[in-house]
């Protein structure tokens, strides 16, 4: 592959129809099924994958074949099928449903309305991860165009992942005659260190939600005629809590929730700790621009992708400010969201978490523990020669840098249902989630040049699969 015609080519495409595209794409609010159970209704999700399916179909790849894939009452999923030069298989994953709008966007920014500025394009979606669709089809142009031969590739963008993917076993089944047994999996819904290099994510947190629920009252009193009889519901959901998290610390204290972490991880923990340095922490909007956490990068590294915590991620039974008179609440119900390692049994984790929050309550109360769901992490299994090379050799060419490892916090449950099913299957998992790009949350961007620079790197990497093939 000649690096500068790609560089130039992928450039072109990106500016001349990816970056309009995924910015009319940031307009359409087709969030989750999660967060909008009349998503079928509001007909977002329609509107967002026939945007994707309509500008694919446009691409001029050879023998190309797009189709929207439905089940009834499931997500759709738009399915591409690009035959190749030999009978392997790489799958290139991503998805096209939203997070909800959060709060706390900047002036002159929105999650429905893309805004580009300092070369990062804003509004919700475009790099968790609209861009995943546009970005494949554009690599595999990218060889198309230099006459390089590459293998069968299947494109496949699901409308389900973060409400936890659970329409994709579905499609999973029904397709696997055509998905056949990938060799290798290219997915780009990760995150990326810093905008300076390659990233190759090695595992992902398993993930556990559930609402636990104090109630003490059928109804709710005066605080005053009740303080000091009736406990506060509040007060005995800290306490419950603690059966679980050292609330100084934030240490997990279940031992279902933890797993040994593998010397290989903990070495490549090190080497990215190295290269992140502060990064590793300054990347967030701390309230305190001074904080400082006590902690080295590698063990923030490591709490951060191979030790389990738990986020309070939202509540019900407490008022806003402006209605919270002097009444003792009859209940209170919190929304905990727990991360897991890569490794660590989910279905054990919730029994664990469930048992723990029901038992020793106080007499005067009932509390209950309702999972939402469990999804497992992942772990990639060793790294080929071959993709080692080859993602190392991508840096390069396109980033100027080594290619680098490291865990991530988050979870994709298609790489845990994946690397069941073909265990022998290679992984690129990467993206462009870097920091301060703030997924899920206020003022989200996708990095543009990043956006290009990983689109090439993803070319290089299917040119050097297939000749591994044919070698």
């Amino acid at each position: 592959m000649d690096n500068k015609k790609t560089e130039s080519f992928v450039d072109s495409v990106w500016n001349d129809s990816i970056i309009p595209e995924i910015s009319e794409y940031i307009k359409i609010p087709n969030k989750s099924p999660m967060f909008d159970p009349q998503w079928e209704q509001h007909g977002y999700m329609e509107q967002a994958v026939a945007m994707l399916e309509a500008w694919s179909s446009k691409q001029p790849i050879r023998d190309m074949q797009v189709e929207i894939v439905r089940i009834e009452g499931r997500t759709p999923v738009l399915f591409i099928d690009i035959p190749g030069a030999s009978d392997d298989v790489v799958v290139l994953y991503g998805h096209y449903d939203k997070q909800p709008e959060f709060t706390g966007w900047e002036e002159g920014l929105s999650p429905w309305e893309p805004t580009i500025r300092d070369g990062k394009l804003y509004g919700r979606g475009g790099a968790d991860d609209g861009y995943s669709t546009f970005g494949s089809l554009t690599a595999i142009r990218a060889l198309q165009e230099q006459g390089i031969d590459h293998a069968h590739c299947v494109v496949l963008i699901e409308g389900c992942e973060e409400s936890g993917s659970f329409d994709l076993p579905y499609y999973i089944d029904l397709l696997q005659d055509r998905i056949g047994s990938p060799d290798l999996v290219v997915c780009l819904d990760a995150e990326c260190g810093n905008y300076d290099q390659l990233w190759c994510t090695t595992s992902l947190r398993g993930n556990l939600t559930g609402n636990l629920t104090v109630e003490v009252l059928t109804e709710g009193v005066h605080s005053g005629a009740a303080g000091g009889i009736v406990p506060s519901s509040f007060r005995i959901l800290r306490q419950l809590l603690s059966h679980i998290e050292d609330e100084v610390s934030g240490h997990i204290q279940l031992p279902a929730l933890h797993s040994e972490i593998p010397q290989q991880r903990l070495e490549q923990a090190s080497i990215a700790a190295e290269s992140l340095g502060d990064s590793v922490y300054r990347k967030y909007p701390w309230a305190n621009a001074d904080a400082k956490p006590g902690e080295s990068a590698v063990e923030l590294l490591l709490n951060n992708t191979w030790r389990p915590n738990l986020t309070i991620t939202g509540a019900d039974g407490l008022p806003a400010l402006i209605n919270a008179g002097n009444v003792m609440l009859p209940g209170t119900t919190l929304k905990l969201s727990f991360r897991l390692p890569p490794t660590c049994d989910a279905d054990d984790a919730a029994d664990a978490v469930k048992r723990a929050l029901e038992s020793n309550v106080p007499s005067l109360v009932k509390a209950n523990f309702n999972i939402d769901s469990t999804m497992a992490g992942w772990n990639a299994p060793p790294v080929a020669k071959w993709l080692e090379d080859s993602m190392n050799r991508a840096s390069h060419a396109f980033f100027g840098k080594e290619s680098l490892y490291m865990g991530t916090g988050g979870t994709i449950p298609f790489m845990g249902m994946l690397g069941e099913k073909f265990p022998e299957a290679q992984f690129l998992v990467t993206g462009l989630l870097g920091p301060k790009s703030n997924a899920h949350g206020p003022n989200e961007f996708l990095h543009i040049e990043t956006g290009k620079r990983l689109t090439s790197c993803v070319a290089q990497v299917l040119e050097d699969h297939f000749k591994r093939e044919v070698s």
